[in-house]
Parts: C-alpha cells; sequence; structure tokens
C-alpha cells in the first residue's frame, strides 16, 4: 500500500511544482484574496460532487462531533488563513522562492511529527532534509543571513499552519475518508474566506474579473483539486515525514519551469536544484531498501 501512496504524493509534488508557477501569475493579475477564495470554492464544490457521485454521503452521517470538529479547524488553518496569507505573499515574492519556502514545511513536520503523532526520524530523513536544505541554500543563494521580506514571510506562516494542519489530517485520514477530509477542508475554509471577503469589503473585486481572470480560476482550481486529492489519500497509506518529505520535489519543479521565462542560473543553483532532486531520491531508495530488510528480517 506504500507504492500507492508513494505514487500519490509523487504526483502530488508534481502538481505543486507545476501550480506555484502558474499561480503567481494569477496572484499578481488578480486581487489574491479573491483569487485564492474562487479556486477554494471550485474546489470544494467539485470535491461535494465527487462524494455524491462516489455515494460516500451516507459517511457524512457517521462521522463524530469530535471529527465534525477537526474538520472545522482543518478549514480554519489549513483551508482559509494560509491560503490568504499564501497567495497574498506569493504576489509579492518569486514563484521558486515561494516553493522552496513551503517546502519548510519537511522541517516544520520533522520537528512535530514525532511528538504528536509518534512517528520516527529516522536517520536517512536526516540525510534527505540535509541535502534539501544545502540545495535551497545554493539555489537562492543564501549567503551570511539569510533575510526575509514581507512577502516570504507571509509564505512562511502559511506554511506553518499548514503544518499544523497535516498533523491533524493525517489522525483525521486514519478514521474518515481521506476524500472527506479534503471537502471538509475546502468547504469550511471557504466559508471563513467568503467571510473575510464581507468583513473586508472585497466583494465588489467580483465584479472586476474578465474572461481571462476567471478562465485562469478555473485552470488553477483543477490544479489545487488535484492536488488536495493526491495528498490526502496518499497521507493515508504513508507516515507524514515521509510524505512531506517526497512533497519537497516540487520546489525544484517550480524553478526548473522558470527556464521557459528566459531564467538563466548560474552552476552553482544548478546544483542546488540538483541535489533537491537526489534529496528525495535517495529519500526514496533508503525508505524502500529499509522496508525490505525490515520484511525479510521478520
Amino acid at each position: 500500500m506504500q507504492n500507492k501512496g508513494i505514487f500519490l504524493v509523487l504526483s502530488t509534488a508534481i502538481i505543486s511544482g507545476i501550480s506555484i508557477f502558474i499561480n503567481q501569475f494569477g496572484a499578481k493579475a488578480i486581487n489574491s484574496y479573491i483569487f485564492t477564495g474562487l479556486k477554494n470554492i471550485v474546489v470544494a464544490l467539485c470535491l461535494g460532487g465527487i462524494i455524491l457521485m462516489l455515494k460516500e454521503r451516507q459517511d457524512l452521517k457517521k462521522i463524530s462531533r469530535k471529527n465534525w470538529l477537526s474538520l472545522i479547524i482543518i478549514g480554519i488553518i489549513g483551508g482559509s488563513i494560509p491560503f490568504l496569507m499564501f497567495f497574498k505573499g506569493l504576489s509579492m515574492t518569486s514563484g521558486p522562492e515561494a516553493s522552496y519556502i513551503h517546502k519548510f514545511l519537511f522541517i516544520f513536520i520533522a520537528i512535530l511529527a514525532p511528538i504528536f503523532l509518534k512517528e520516527k526520524l529516522k536517520w536517512h530523513y536526516l540525510i534527505g532534509l540535509l541535502f534539501l536544505l544545502i540545495g535551497g541554500i545554493l539555489l537562492f543563494k543564501i549567503n551570511g543571513v539569510f533575510s526575509l521580506d514581507f512577502g516570504d514571510l507571509l509564505v512562511l506562516g502559511a506554511t506553518f499552519l499548514w503544518a499544523i494542519e497535516n498533523l491533524i489530517s493525517k489522525k483525521l485520514v486514519s478514521e474518515i475518508s481521506p476524500k472527506i477530509v479534503a471537502w471538509g477542508r475546502m468547504t469550511f475554509g471557504s466559508l471563513i474566506i467568503i467571510c473575510y471577503w464581507i468583513i473586508t469589503g472585497q466583494t465588489s473585486a467580483l465584479l472586476d474579473l474578465n474572461f481571462f481572470n476567471i478562465m485562469f480560476v478555473l485552470i488553477t482550481s483543477i490544479l489545487l483539486l488535484g492536488y488536495v486529492y493526491t495528498w490526502y489519500t496518499g497521507l493515508k497509506y504513508m507516515p507524514l515525514i515521509y510524505a512531506v518529505a517526497i512533497l519537497a520535489l516540487g520546489a525544484p519543479i517550480t524553478s526548473l519551469l522558470e527556464i521557459f521565462q528566459g531564467k538563466i542560473y548560474s552552476f552553482s543553483q544548478i546544483i542546488g536544484i540538483s541535489l533537491m532532486f537526489w534529496g528525495v531520491i535517495v529519500f526514496i531508495i533508503l525508505e524502500r531498501k529499509r522496508d525490505k530488510l525490515v520484511l525479510n528480517y521478520s
């Protein structure tokens, strides 16, 4: 079953890398709060339709009050506030930089998962983390003091909230359908974003949307739907630390896509991109070898 999880989370990483590259244009061309809210609403409706088509609506009736509360919390700290923060930050910084900061999720999870989920921080996890950190330092030419502008700080804050949300989600997908977890996150998150629109007077910006804006929202919504569907389903089959390490593959993918914009990378930056790719690849290889050894000796 872990092979299924690897395939799903690898899909999430690829979608993430492409999505952040594309979303940076939408976040700068459209009101970022309207942009992220509309995408969340579309995805929430799509997930609701999928649940109905797969006849999982009966499972909704079986959800306990405790799990409903967890879904609401996930909506707050996963499906609304961090989205508003992330896409505002994305409108103020570059796609690759936002993608790399988002992959700090691995660091947060590496610290928090052993405490709250009792997941073991294995030695090869640390090797993968080292590759990712060194690769990021080379890619973004971090030397001396690492300075973060306000946009970067918004992305970092959103990433921390998503780390907390993933801890809750990992427990929840073992109790209820991952599709329902994803639906709860996006639905309750969308309701909160709509309230934010109303309170801050953002709703008038909806009238400024043109056909191109709407099409862009729909395209990026498809990517977001693919992201949450594969991510929460993949979480069911593997440890959270393992999943977020694979997700880090999204950062070098976003960087490579910048080449199509005429971005030219130095030799050290190319080494950095390579190290990030190899960090994830080595991580998967070592984990699979360890699993085979455990299986052989059990």
